[in-house]
Formats: structure tokens, C-alpha cells, sequence
């Protein structure tokens, strides 16, 4: 550390090119830092670094090795330590997240307790030249005592780490328990759902805790908070009705995000939904890669076939169709789906109109006329927020009324309001349903370059992906949870690239390249990366323009 601060010193006034003097290992009492990268003028992106602190050091209790659900939290905590710890010093980052936990190359931990962090670091400059006393007192001060203070056990709150640990330890363990109870979410009594705004994620002050109706009371176990009551909604088809501004799409967005943990507090940690759900809707002007949409776009004017479709602009009823093949493509047993952001012809087609347009010559097949199928013939469930039609009746099994903020079992009323008032309809669906199969994907039409060797991998928040020359609109994908995620799929998508592979089952292949782990998609050390969904990551690939799905 002596010898790194006579550097920096020595640096001062330098050309901010200098600070290349700083690449490689340079130890400090009980842990190392490393510089892997360091930023070309003050301009570019922050430096890279590691701190690397010795389990001698760090001595974290042996709770964090007890399951790999706690050493994942403890990791994510530790990485919010640093970050509160540098709250004040705009030249450290990390990247630490905001609501969710997820699995972060932020912070590693090693079998050994060896602790890992991953930073961003903004060397400080006056112009173009180094402040070399300034950057002495950052890199030698105050980053070894924001280093301690994260990740020694002397140094951390370890009542508030264990609570961490156990509130997503216990998240996990709810969701395993789903399936045996036959429901695909669960919402605890006393979940606060409401978020403060569409930019805010963290609990609403004041909301409406959520309490569950008796009759869709479930009881689940946790390994350490025991017995937790909420409402279990069950497999098949579950309609949440209600009034506008009631409540029901933010209870759906909820369960949408159950499919990751949370922080403790967040109002949503014991939400949990099946970790495969997926949300879909409509994406007008979106591209579509040889999709089998038969089942429910066909019989197009003159003899067009949709059996492998292909478009760049996709209206909003061959949006919604597309995403729910590449749901299913995907492996996915449970949908979401909320009518505001749906077509209303893919999601309907009443008497009247079917009396005055004729089957024959409607190439939409409505999903109130599969949804039953997906059910049935594909063990598919589907959580439906509906509050224009009650055609959707006859197929619900469970229906939740959303009112003032409070939940109603209501299906027995909605049945017999399905009797007293028939629709008429006309089933359109009369061919069996299957899931799509997966095709095979040309990896070597993958291309992160701008131009050759010069390759650009970006977020833009969670919405957007930079993948070369592409920009990939993420806007309707719901469930990506953080921009991380985000560069994460690039990098993935980046390595197939490179390996020129074809994909002949791209949701398996993709599947065990994330198993494989987040620190093997990156050529360098990366602390901005996250773990994203095999869903997220194909819906990316399905929206890439230069995506080459088939056999050529």
C-alpha cells in the first residue's frame, strides 16, 4: 500500500495516461487490490478493479456457506454495504441492485471465504492530467475503509445479514413448495404489492396490506420464519376481475416479479410465483423469427401460410400470438396476461361479430377459444386480468375480485352469471394444440460488432440492449428486473456468437450455458453482470433483428 501511494504521488500532474502504471496486484493489510482496467481519459467508462479480502479477514459467520440461497444473499448484501459505505464518493461503484436479489458477478465468495468485489472506479483528473494526491487518499483511504466496512464480520451489521439470508432463503423454499400444493403463485398476508411510481420500485407508504379470502387460504413452511398464510392461486385458469384502478394489474405485476426474491422490506418477499411464468402482450412493430403461428393466425388471404412466420413489423394481434408460442418454445407452464395490454382481437371475438364475419374468413383463432387447451392438452395455466369481458367466464376455474384493494373469492358468482347470461359463441378452436417446437438457432449470424473487432455490448437501462449494430427494444418484456440482466444476455449472446454454433434446441443449450455461471461470459472480470431468465434471454434473441432462426 506504501509503495501504491508513492505511485499516485508520484503520478501527480502526469498525463492521465500514466494511471496504466497502477495495472496489476497491489496488497494492503488483509486483502488485495487488483486493477484490471484502467479507463483511457477521464471521459471513458470508470476503471476496473477488484478487492480481494482474505477469509482470515473477512471471517464471514458460517450461515452464509450453509446453502447456496445464502451465500447468494450474502453476496448481494455485501455488495449494498460497499454500496452505502460509498454513498458520498461519486468516484466508487458497484453494482448492487435495487429491489430484487439476484445472482451478481459483483460480489464473489469463494469455498475458502475468500470475499470478492468487483468495482468501478473514476480516477480523478484536472483535465487531462492526473490528480495524483487525490487519487492517493480515494484508492489508499477511503476505498480500504469502504472495503472493510462490506466485508469483515468486525465490521458488518450480522443480525441485519442474517435477516437478509433467511428472508431469501425462505422465498426460495416457498416457491419450491408450489407445485405440491397445486398452485402456481402464492401472496403472504401483509404483502404490500403497491409501488411508490412507475420509477420507483420500493413500497408504496401507506398502501393496503394484502390478506387473503378464506377460501384460497394455503399455508406454506419456511426454513426460518416458519408457517407463513396468504392465497394460493391455483393451476389452470384464474381470472383476476375488478373495477379500473382496484388493483388488479398491480397484483399481476407482482406475480410477475415473484419469479425472483427480494429484498427485506420490499412489501413482495413472500410473493412468489412458478419461476417459469411468463408475462406476454401485444408489441406492435416488433420482429418475428419463423414462428409456427398457425394455432392461432391462419388461413391468411391468399393461401399464406404462418406455419413458419416471419416479419419485421408485427402488428399487435401477431405480436401477442408470437410472444405466446415463444413462451411455450421456451418452457413455460404458466402465462400472464393483462387485457390493457393486449389486442382485443387476439383476446376475443363475440356473437355478433362472429355472426357477421364468418370463420372462414377470420385468420385469428382468440385465445378465449385455446385458452382452455393450453390447459388441458398442454398442462399450461393462465393467470388472466380481464375487466371489459366476460366471455372468459366459462373458462375460469378461479375467479378474484379486486376491490378497494381487497381480494373476493368470486367464482362461484361468476359461474352462475356465465349460466343466467350465455354468450352464444361459437367455439373456433378445432384442432388440438401443441407446444412448438424449438428451432434451431445460426449462431454465426450473432454479430456484436460495430465494425470488425470492434464489438459494443450495452444497456440501456433495462429496456434496451446495444448488440452491435442492433438495438433491441425490451420495453415489453416485463420481466427483466435489472439492466444487468441485460448486459448479461448480450455477453451470452456475444460467446455464441463467437463460437459459430448452431443451436439445433436453443432454449436447452442456452439453459446449461447459464447454469455454467455468470463469471464464464466474460472475457475479463465483469462485476456488472446479473442472471437473467431463459426467458429474458430468448425473448432478447426473438427481438434481435439479426436473428437467424431454421435449417439454413
Amino acid at each position: 500500500m506504501k509503495e501504491l501511494a508513492s505511485l499516485l504521488t508520484r503520478l501527480d500532474g502526469k498525463s492521465y495516461k500514466a494511471y496504466k502504471d497502477l495495472l496489476g496486484e497491489h496488497r494492503f493489510e488483509g486483502w488485495t487490490l487488483i486493477v484490471d482496467h484502467v479507463q483511457a481519459d477521464p471521459f471513458a467508462a470508470p476503471s476496473r478493479v477488484r478487492a480481494r479480502v482474505d477469509a482470515a479477514t473477512a471471517q464471514l459467520p458460517q450461515t452464509v456457506f450453509t446453502s447456496q440461497a445464502r451465500r447468494c444473499a450474502a453476496r448481494d448484501y455485501i455488495a449494498r454495504a460497499f454500496r452505502q459505505a460509498t454513498r458520498n464518493e461519486k468516484e466508487l461503484g458497484i453494482d448492487a441492485g435495487n429491489q430484487t436479489v439476484l445472482d451478481r458477478t459483483a460480489t464473489l465468495i469463494d469455498d475458502n471465504g475468500d470475499v470478492e468485489l468487483r468495482l468501478n472506479l473514476s480516477l480523478p483528473a484536472r483535465g487531462r492530467s492526473i490528480m495524483g494526491h487525490q487519487a492517493r487518499k480515494l484508492i489508499c483511504e477511503k476505498l480500504p475503509e469502504a472495503v472493510l466496512a462490506a466485508a469483515t464480520a468486525r465490521r458488518l451489521d450480522l443480525e441485519a445479514l442474517e435477516r437478509h439470508m433467511a428472508v431469501v432463503e425462505d422465498q426460495q423454499a416457498l416457491r419450491r413448495q408450489l407445485p405440491e400444493h397445486g398452485i402456481v403463485a402464492f401472496v403472504a398476508n401483509g404483502s404490500i404489492l403497491p409501488r411508490r411510481s412507475g420509477v420507483d420500485d420500493r413500497p408504496l407508504t401507506d398502501a393496503i396490506p394484502f390478506e387473503t379470502p378464506g377460501s384460497l387460504a394455503v399455508t406454506l413452511e419456511t426454513p426460518n420464519h416458519g408457517p407463513v398464510a396468504g392465497m394460493g392461486i391455483p393451476e389452470g385458469i384464474t381470472l383476476i376481475v375488478g373495477g379500473g384502478f382496484h388493483g388488479k394489474s398491480t397484483l399481476l405485476s407482482a406475480l410477475g416479479l415473484g419469479a425472483y426474491d427480494h429484498v427485506p422490506g420490499d412489501g413482495r418477499e413472500q410473493v412468489v410465483t412458478d419461476g417459469g411464468a411468463a408475462k406476454i402482450r401485444a408489441e406492435d412493430g416488433r420482429a418475428v423469427h419463423g414462428l409456427d403461428l398457425s394455432p392461432y393466425i391462419n388461413r391468411l388471404p391468399y393461401g399464406k401460410t404462418t406455419e413458419r412466420f416471419s416479419t419485421e413489423l408485427a402488428s399487435g394481434s401477431t405480436s401477442q400470438a408470437a410472444a405466446l408460442q415463444e413462451s411455450l418454445e421456451a418452457g413455460a407452464h404458466t402465462l400472464l396476461v393483462d387485457e390493457d395490454t393486449s389486442a382485443t382481437n387476439f383476446m376475443i371475438r363475440d356473437r355478433r361479430m362472429q355472426a357477421l364475419v364468418a370463420r372462414e374468413s377470420e385468420p385469428i383463432t382468440p385465445f378465449v377459444d385455446r385458452i382452455r387447451q393450453l390447459r388441458d392438452e398442454l398442462s399450461v395455466s393462465t393467470i388472466l386480468v380481464m375487466g371489459g369481458s366476460g366471455d372468459y367466464f366459462d373458462c375460469a376455474d378461479t375467479v378474484i375480485q379486486l376491490q378497494d384493494y381487497h381480494a373476493h373469492d368470486v367464482t362461484a358468482d361468476a359461474r352462475a352469471v356465465a349460466e343466467r347470461f350465455t354468450t352464444g359463441r361459437e367455439t373456433e378452436a378445432l384442432d388440438p394444440l401443441d407446444r412448438p417446437a424449438p428451432r434451431p438457432l445460426i449462431g454465426k449470424q450473432l454479430n456484436p460488432e460495430t465494425k470488425p473487432g470492434k464489438t459494443k455490448i450495452q444497456a440501456r437501462g433495462p429496456d434496451t440492449l446495444i448488440f452491435g449494430r442492433d438495438d433491441v427494444d425490451l420495453r415489453s418484456v416485463e420481466q427483466v428486473a435489472d439492466p444487468s440482466q441485460v448486459r448479461a444476455i448480450g455477453q451470452l449472446l456475444a460467446r455464441v456468437a463467437e463460437s459459430g454454433a448452431r443451436l439445433d434446441q436453443p432454449p436447452e443449450e442456452l439453459a446449461r450455458r447459464l447454469e455454467a455461471g455468470l463469471t464464464a461470459l466474460s472475457r475479463r472480470p465483469d462485476g456488472d453482470l446479473a442472471l437473467p431468465r431463459l426467458h429474458e434471454v430468448m425473448a432478447v434473441l426473438n427481438r434481435l433483428r439479426s436473428s437467424a432462426f431454421g435449417d439454413s
